[in-house]
């Protein structure tokens, strides 16, 4: 369509020319908007419905909006650390699958720089399959240095630690076997930090239930027991703890309890109560022991082994030590009247009633419950060669049954007055011991000197004992 000047009605002249001319134009980019606005009106019209359309937004459309103002994701500096980081373990993973032994030891060195102190690098790198090359590294080759064996020791131990999956990973991979062998070899010494690595890591195995009939049945209780019986020429004192923890572990089984009666493990125990760094834990060996009958047995073999236990009843400073000696007494008189009689002679009702008054609430309830047991007994808890109603002095004090009752035989027939007057001699003489071995207890525990006593009147009714604590 064209316009033209004679289309517009008005005056001539040179005037109305130029608006008749004017005004096609104005229309043209009337037309032209109304287009671009998708048609069906024009001017006024097309930009109220451009608003309303506006007005008219989808419900996500500002969301949406917001989503694309932000960063994109591969701009985001968390994410982008993290693929840093998952790209680093799959190659230190990759690495250790290398056929070179001196790539695989620094990767190895890798795994336990990363799984150190970091929960997830110990999942990820297990799930990138980090643990069978870690466990084939401790039998490749022979390195007199044994440097890359130790970086894989410690690189499987930081890659079990809080992690169960992993410790079953380690031990269905073989690891047990491997590192047994590693401080077995023929006719020579086990290398010091290799014992230490490998202890480390059966104190960490032997923590999960799974583990504990595999570790028990591989030999490696013999060689924990070894390790503490050579401590000083082999290993360092940090091994001691770690193996006594690990035998711990493994004696929550009754089964591996049979196997470590084989050993010179409990004798081994019982003479080392007394080093307050780990009296606590062989006490809880101990609690494990006495569960089976071969272990009670074995227990009473001992020489002073119940005078000992009973002897801890008296530390005072460790309660914890109390509770388990009184559990493993407890669980021992229960089963047998002879160790009854034994502890009675070690003088345990005295310590018992202590506890009863001032022990921890667990202490005084399994105290409540072993006088419970003696009294049970009747009166035969007196030896053969002992007199009255109460028990035993201490063994090793200067006051004996046969030293304060008479010999029957002085007597002549029916002088029963004379002998009950002895009898009760008897039992003074066993009470005022009693006052005295108190009274030392209440001095030790005051800091007071050892021959302090309050008045001379109690000092004359006390009489002198041997009784001794062990090293505290």
């Amino acid at each position: 369509m064209v316009f033209t000047g004679a289309m517009v009605k008005g005056g001539g002249g040179k005037d109305s020319d130029s608006v008749a001319l004017d005004r096609p134009l104005n229309l043209w980019s009337l037309i032209i908007d109304s287009v671009r606005c998708g048609g069906g009106g024009g001017g006024i019209q097309g930009n109220s419905r451009r608003k309303e359309a506006g007005a008219k937004k989808q419900p996500g459309s500002e969301k949406l909006s917001e989503l694309l103002k932000q960063p994109e994701w591969w701009e985001n500096e968390d994410v982008r650390r993290k693929e840093d980081e998952l790209g680093g373990l799959k190659r230190v993973a990759k690495n250790l699958q290398v056929e070179s032994m001196t790539a695989a030891a620094e990767a190895a060195t890798e795994v336990r720089r990363l799984t150190k102190d970091d929960p997830q690098a110990r999942t990820t790198l297990a799930l990138l399959g980090a643990i069978p090359p870690l466990v084939a590294l401790l039998d490749g080759g022979q390195d007199p240095t044994f440097k890359s064996h130790i970086t894989a020791l410690y690189a499987l131990l930081n890659l079990a630690i809080g992690n169960d999956a992993n410790k079953s990973a380690i031990v269905k991979a073989g690891a047990v076997h491997k590192m047994l062998k590693l401080v077995r070899f023929p006719n020579e010494a086990p290398n010091p930090a290799i014992s230490e690595a490998v202890v480390a890591n059966f104190l960490g195995l032997s923590a999960l239930d799974s583990n504990k009939p595999i570790i028990g049945s591989s030999g490696a209780i013999p060689f924990l027991v070894e390790t503490l019986e050579n401590l000083d020429e082999n290993v360092g004192s940090l091994a001691k703890t770690d193996s006594l923890r690990a035998l711990y572990n493994l004696s929550i089984l009754p089964l591996n309890v049979y196997t470590l009666l084989e050993t010179d493990l409990v004798p081994y125990l019982v003479n080392n109560l007394g080093d307050m760094d780990v009296s606590e834990i062989i006490l809880s060996i101990l609690s494990n022991v006495v569960a089976v009958s071969e272990g009670r047995k074995r227990i009473s073999t001992i020489r002073d082994a119940l005078p000992i236990l009973v002897d801890v009843l008296n530390w005072t400073d460790s309660p914890g030590c109390q509770e388990k000696a009184t559990y493993v007494l407890i669980v021992m008189a229960h089963k047998s009247y002879g160790d009854r009689h034994a502890m009675i002679e070690a003088g345990i009702v005295s310590s018992l009633l202590e506890l009863t008054l001032l022990g921890t609430p667990l202490a005084q309830k399994r105290a409540s419950r072993m006088l419970e047991c003696l009294r049970g007994d009747k009166g035969k808890q007196v030896s053969s060669g002992g007199g009255g109603a109460v028990s035993a002095p201490l063994i090793g004090t200067s006051l004996s049954m046969e030293s304060v009752r008479p010999d029957e035989s002085s007597f002549g027939d029916g002088d029963e007055d004379e002998m009950m007057s002895q009898e009760k001699k008897a039992v003074k003489q066993l009470v005022q011991q009693s006052l005295h071995n108190n009274m030392k207890r209440m001095v030790k525990r005051a800091n007071l000197p050892h021959d302090f006593v309050p008045s001379d009147h109690l000092k004359s009714l006390t009489l002198s004992s041997t009784s001794k604590s062990l090293p505290f």
